[in-house]
């Protein structure tokens, strides 16, 4: 870590602890901020495992703004102690100026002793972005794939988002690297906040995760390793598909992005599947064939391009966005209109109900009466869920909350570990 930076500007952090085993809240952990071994914060989650979000030190904006050999974001130290957890670190945690940074950390519980060995700390060390480190060039594919012939795999007649990703951490053929299941959602917000600068155009970073989206769809579609006879859906090397860091950081304005385009891909006439679309830095790599340059792409987002218009000058006039009608592992898809003030029937039901079981896990949401009419008390428990979990607090359940919603309805009620 280089700790030598002028950090003139400034950056934000908030820090979210919960259990490794369910997404249940760890209230009273003790979080420490350092950097350069200098403890800079010593803050305390509250009873959605949060801590305040505190202001730190970062380089100028400019340096996220064109290639340079400066580096653009500030790395700190975040270590989490709580009683009965195993001790976490994480090292690089990697802050943007004027942005804000959203720490997750899942904490193992401490085996009973001493029939079961337990680790003295778990250690994190987050990778640098890829716009930064150095990481080897995508091997051009071709876009559209051949489907599976059989072998037991079923084509799907139309895209479906996955519940999971299940990201090898190495090369396809590595057999020593560890397997991880990863919602879909957090996996694509890993990778956009690995590959992009969370500083750049609202419209600039669209267009990246929508083609963060397709490429992984892509792999989940094609049964692209799968029918290679691996078993994971995506690796997370650079030279084969795309950067996924796990236990990094994340940034709020790209989660929200993410929230609200996650079952949008980008395909072609003609083309049933969504395309593999592949994407390099645009300087110390060019792209080979039909790709995406991310720093091209951020210039289009300052001259005013809308995220359409970005992918369409690197993939094509003829591509345009679909979405994906059914989303696995939620328990009713989406209504398809946003539920209010006034709304009623089944689908606000729905919402109440969940909401009040993710109420048994954090108390902050209010208890609702489950009778499927859309009042005051049910917007101020949408508001208090959207504050916890990083979405825009407008006391409206669009699809970016009524699957955040789900999400973490069905994450709370899982016993089993997923990864």
């Amino acid at each position: 870590m280089n700790d030598n930076q002028e950090l003139i500007d400034r950056g934000f952090l908030n820090v979210n602890v919960t259990s490794v085993r369910n997404i249940a809240p760890i209230s009273e952990a003790t979080v420490t901020i350092s950097r350069g071994g200098r403890t800079i914060e010593v803050l305390t989650t509250d009873s959605a495992g949060q801590t305040i979000t505190v202001e730190l030190g970062t380089p100028p904006i400019e340096f996220s703004q064109e290639p340079t050999s400066l580096k653009p974001y500030a790395e700190y130290t975040v270590s989490v102690d709580a009683p009965g957890y195993v001790h976490t670190v994480i090292d690089g945690v990697q802050l943007f100026p004027q942005q804000t940074a959203i720490q997750n950390v899942r904490m193992n519980l401490t085996p009973p002793q001493p029939t079961q060995p337990s680790p003295a700390q778990i250690t994190i060390n987050i990778q640098p972005n890829t716009l930064w480190g150095d990481f080897p060039p995508k091997i051009p594919e071709d876009e559209v794939k051949p489907l599976p012939d059989g072998n037991g795999l079923v084509v799907l007649p139309e895209p479906v988002i996955p519940e999971f990703m299940i990201v090898h951490l190495g090369a396809p053929d590595d057999t020593t690297a560890q397997n991880v299941w990863v919602p879909f959602k957090d996996y694509i917000a890993n990778v956009a906040c690995c590959e992009i600068y969370s500083t750049w155009p609202e419209e600039t970073i669209k267009a990246n995760v929508l083609a963060i989206i397709s490429f992984a769809l892509n792999r989940v579609y094609t049964e692209w390793y799968r029918g290679k006879g691996y078993n994971f859906t995506i690796t997370n090397t650079t030279a084969f598909d795309q950067f996924f860091d796990y236990g990094r950081n994340i940034y709020y304005n790209i989660s929200n992005i993410v929230d609200e385009i996650f079952n949008t891909f980008i395909t072609r006439p003609g083309a049933r599947q969504p395309l593999l679309t592949q994407f390099c830095d645009g300087t110390r790599v060019r792209c080979q064939g039909r790709g995406m340059e991310q720093w091209g792409s951020k210039n289009l987002g300052d001259q005013g391009l809308d995220a359409l218009s970005i992918l369409r000058n690197y993939y094509g006039q003829n591509v345009y966005l679909s979405q994906a009608e059914k989303v696995q592992g939620v328990p009713i898809s989406y209504p398809g209109e946003p539920l209010t003030i006034g709304s009623s029937g089944a689908s606000v039901r729905t919402i109440q109900e969940q909401l009040n079981s993710i109420s048994d896990h954090y108390p902050m949401i209010p208890k609702l009466r489950v009778d499927g009419i859309f009042d005051t008390q049910t917007e101020n428990a949408v508001r208090t869920f959207q504050q916890i979990f990083y979405l825009p607090v407008t006391g409206v359940v669009d699809l970016a909350t009524w699957y955040k919603i789900s999400g973490i309805y069905v994450g709370v009620n899982r016993l089993s570990e997923f990864n």
